[in-house]
């Protein structure tokens, strides 16, 4: 090979050898960084194009989720209020039943009286205020709450169960006599009944909403994984690439050194002949 002092090949193929090793060690030092072996359409454009795509549909379902959290939510709030209702309507059917004996004093059927309008106001109130996210399932005029299930727009029906006092028809009664009280006892009753079948149908409607939200969980994951296998760097080997190329980014100044002395070792040879003139 020529040694010249204008063209230092050697330094140039050192410098070439050490610029790919410095940039093999910018990305996997990026990798390691990051933790992804895809970090841009510039490393894989097909995986890339193929991870967004699934990051897009991660977006989208968890969207859902929320949804439905929101939903079962909403719908929770409702059964306990309609199991408050069904409560008070036991504790009323009780006064009523007392009530509805013969013979009793003024005062006692004043008191019974009292006790009865007592829990048909905490009805109301209990009613009125069973509302979550700004909507209430129990209350009069309730409309149905349509829950979004899929992201191809599938929605969860649930059917609003209006149980305020006048749906359920205990808005009249009374216990001011032994006759009203027997009334009442039939009214309250019903309304039972009524409530019961309700909360049936609300739990049902929960149930669902549960189910669907447990598969749109693990549907996340399961995309998420996906994303991971496809863009994830493999922290361990990647650790061990950069132990390595570091090692050889040493060497590779260590040859671009010894490579950029060839032209000092030509003028020292002309030093020493100049000596032994």
């Amino acid at each position: 090979m020529v040694v010249s002092v204008n063209t230092n090949a050697g330094a140039m193929l050192a410098l070439q050898a050490l610029r790919k090793t410095s940039g093999q060690l910018a990305v996997t030092t990026l990798r390691i960084t990051t933790g992804l072996k895809v970090n841009g359409p510039e490393d894989d454009p097909a995986t890339f194009a193929i991870a967004q795509n699934l990051r897009a549909d991660i977006a989208a379902v968890t969207a859902v989720k929320t949804t439905l959290s929101l939903g079962k939510s909403t719908v929770d709030v409702a059964i306990d209020g309609a199991t408050a209702v069904a409560d008070l309507l036991t504790e009323m059917k009780a006064k009523a039943v007392q009530g509805s004996q013969s013979g009793l004093d003024a005062t006692t059927q004043d008191s019974l009286q009292q006790d009865f309008t007592a829990l048909r106001s905490q009805i109301v109130t209990v009613v009125g205020t069973a509302d979550f996210n700004n909507k209430n399932l129990i209350e009069s005029g309730a409309s149905n709450l349509n829950i979004l299930s899929s992201v191809d727009g599938s929605v969860i029906v649930v059917t609003a169960q209006a149980m305020d006092t006048t749906t359920l028809i205990i808005h009249t009664a009374a216990l001011t006599d032994a006759t009203q009280a027997g009334t009442a006892v039939t009214a309250i009753s019903q309304a039972i009944v009524t409530v019961t079948t309700a909360l049936s149908s609300l739990g049902s409607a929960a149930k669902r909403v549960e189910i669907t939200q447990d598969f749109t969980g693990k549907l996340v994951d399961v995309l998420k994984e996906g994303v991971g296998n496809l863009v994830d760097a493999d922290l361990a080997e990647e650790t061990a690439l950069l132990e390595a190329l570091q090692i050889k980014e040493q060497l590779g100044v260590q040859a671009l050194s010894i490579a950029n002395g060839a032209p000092t070792a030509i003028l020292n040879l002309f030093l020493a002949t100049n000596t032994r003139q």
